[in-house]
């Protein structure tokens, strides 16, 4: 399964939601960073990302987007072909 890597912050509803889409999914480890707390982070994701909300979320090297697109992404099937990608 694929690495997943998911910039978030303490209280985000969209967040916790994107991560029970994943576990749902299979998704075991989701490293987690939080910036909320790493100023330096939240640069790093804007520039990676251009986007500044959160969660940001990457299968593998695949920016996927935030929770909306991982949904849509699930809904038409795009989502568990990508995680399970070699």
């Amino acid at each position: 399964m694929q690495a997943v890597k998911m910039y978030t912050t303490a209280v985000c509803p969209y967040c916790i939601r994107a991560k029970q889409i994943l576990k749902a999914k299979g998704v075991e480890q989701i490293e987690e960073i939080r910036i909320d707390l790493d100023a330096a982070q939240r640069a790093h994701m804007m520039q990676a990302t251009g986007r500044r909300t959160v969660p940001q979320i990457y299968v593998g090297d695949t920016h996927v987007g935030g929770c909306d697109d991982l949904m849509a992404l699930d809904a038409k099937g795009g989502l568990l072909p990508l995680l399970q990608a070699a």
